[in-house]
């Protein structure tokens, strides 16, 4: 893992959060919520902006996974969570969005082995700049 990167920022990505993907993520996550499969502007499943993973993919600089250089073989998806300020994006809203590694850091196991830490926020701001959720993501690697 490439820990000289803390505090960097990936460019920012925009993603449309369309109809027709958010009542796809309602119907693979099993979901029967009726607002998410509205005609007109439903309303996201809390963990919909999972999906930005696609979009943040598109612009180059943007991806700060890639930039951590973690060994693909070992390294894990260990913790996600979502906050929103408000109610969750609706389709046809447009989000400006920015991945920033915010903490890499060590710990060592009860085994004795090194494990490398990395927290990364993404901020999701609508139009006028305001922000609508965060995300945090912590991935581990074993050393």
């Amino acid at each position: 893992m490439n820990t000289d990167i803390e505090g960097s920022k990936g460019e920012v990505f925009r993603i449309r959060v369309e109809n027709g993907k958010i009542a796809e993520f309602a119907e693979a996550t099993q979901s029967t919520t009726p607002a998410y499969f509205q005609d007109k502007a439903p309303l996201s499943p809390p963990t919909f902006l999972t999906t930005s993973f696609f979009w943040e993919a598109r612009v180059d600089g943007a991806d700060m996974i890639k930039s951590l250089e973690l060994n693909s073989a070992k390294a894990v998806h260990a913790e996600q969570e979502y906050q929103f300020f408000g109610c969750p994006p609706r389709g046809g809203d447009l989000l400006n969005c920015q991945t920033r590694v915010d903490k890499v850091f060590e710990k060592t196991n009860s085994k004795g082995k090194t494990l490398c830490f990395a927290e990364l926020i993404t901020d999701y701001k609508d139009l006028s700049g305001q922000l609508v959720a965060q995300s945090k993501m912590t991935i581990i690697e074993p050393q």
